[in-house]
């Protein structure tokens, strides 16, 4: 039988309809969409939710460490004036309570400095009388508190300190910083105006309240010089504080307590003092970071956990979106985008409480008292660890996800 003449060949059969390179080129990289990462958030709400709190926990509890060790710094750092000398006893240190210097040092200092700084005839020096002591309220006992006896020379050298309700103490009164109900552990209602403290075995009468812009004074209780020498028998001083002129430096002063062996001084400029404080609280703030640590290292290993329970139930969607053509990197990237969402969300929320709930938040320590600061320094370490967190958390489980065989797989449950 003749074959039809449209009919091919057997040498001729039918062409396909693409050929296959020789040497195919290679793929690139195709990514799964931003949206899919995001979908499968919303699909699991009660475990994204966990999540999410879990996390924005940890990165709370780096918010205020970090926020302790920003505000120990400042409140150090700004305490300090450059133009101020401090005058204390040798034997003391650099512990100014324990300093007991005579009480005729103020005017031998006032006569023999030429560097002073000097008003209206009046010299900017104030003696002072500094101790810790404890302080009972109205309501009950309190707690250790700093006092300072001074005389009405001092706000010429603590420029710092301003009066913010009420008058300067009088005999048998005080006024109180704005920290100091912190540094006894009261309310701030019990140190009013009005209300009446109990040291020294006397009983004072707040007259006033007073900011000094966050340094150290804003712990401490003032009361009259003369008053509190009466009150804890003692006529001797525990520092001298002097004020110098513009460009003055400090080695006059040092030079003239070298010179006067008997008297048994030592001086050091006010920025140096403290900048010494700093020094002596470094183990503390070195601790401080290894908590940051510990709690970042805590925070890595609950997300793991997390993390595990969550890619453990997508096995068989990873096996298919690589049986359907994408490569395992492209699964990796979208499951840390899921992790990274997350942890951003979490660090987000704890960051706006933060600034709103401890900033500025007062903490009791052994200097005193001071704030809380989440400055961009801690927000930038507090958000850093919980990207961070989101990305060491995720890959892990992401990583043993993907090493399963494709058709295992397809078969889990």
């Amino acid at each position: 039988m003749a074959r039809s003449p449209r009919s091919p060949s057997v040498e001729h059969e039918i062409e396909p309809a693409f050929h296959l390179p020789t040497n195919p080129p290679r793929r690139s990289l195709m990514l799964l969409p931003w949206e899919y990462g995001v979908r499968n958030l919303a699909r699991r709400p009660v475990r994204t939710a966990l999540t999410l709190v879990a996390l924005a926990t940890v990165v709370m509890l780096v918010f205020v460490v970090v926020g302790f060790i920003r505000g120990l710094e400042r409140s150090l750092a700004i305490s300090g004036d450059d133009d101020v000398v401090l005058v204390y006893s040798v034997n003391s240190e650099e512990n100014i309570e324990n300093s007991s210097i005579a009480a005729r040092t103020p005017s031998l200092l006032a006569a023999s400095l030429d560097g002073t700084m000097k008003r209206f005839g009046v010299s900017h020096v104030s003696p002072e009388l500094y101790l810790g002591t404890r302080v009972a309220t109205e309501s009950g006992p309190g707690g250790l508190g700093l006092v300072r006896g001074v005389t009405t020379s001092a706000p010429l050298v603590r420029r710092s300190v301003q009066l913010i309700e009420g008058t300067w103490p009088e005999d048998g009164e005080v006024m109180v910083g704005r920290l100091v109900a912190t540094k006894l552990g009261r309310e701030t209602n019990e140190l009013t105006i009005g209300k009446k403290l109990e040291f020294e075995g006397r009983k004072w009468t707040i007259s006033g309240r007073f900011a000094a812009g966050g340094s150290a004074y804003e712990s401490e209780i003032w009361c009259s010089l003369g008053d509190f020498q009466t009150a804890t028998k003692r006529q001797d001083l525990s520092l001298v504080a002097i004020r110098l002129q513009p460009g003055r430096s400090a080695a006059e002063v040092q030079l003239f307590c070298k010179e006067r062996l008997d008297l048994e001084l030592r001086a050091i400029r006010e920025t140096d003092y403290y900048a010494s404080l700093q020094q002596h609280y470094k183990p503390v703030r070195v601790l401080a970071w290894f908590v940051v640590v510990l709690v970042s290292g805590a925070g890595v290993f609950a997300g793991l956990n997390m993390m595990y329970g969550s890619v453990a139930g997508r096995i068989r969607e990873i096996a298919t979106l690589q049986a359907i053509g994408y490569r395992r990197r492209a699964i990796l990237l979208s499951v840390v985008q899921e992790g990274v969402l997350l942890a951003a969300a979490g660090s987000l929320l704890s960051g706006v409480v933060a600034l709103l709930l401890l900033n500025g938040m007062a903490v009791r320590f052994t200097m005193g008292a001071f704030t809380l600061r989440i400055d961009s320094v801690a927000i930038l370490i507090g958000c850093g660890v919980g990207i961070l967190l989101g990305v060491l958390g995720s890959l892990p489980p992401a990583l043993k996800a993907l090493r399963e065989e494709v058709a295992t797989g397809l078969k889990a449950v």
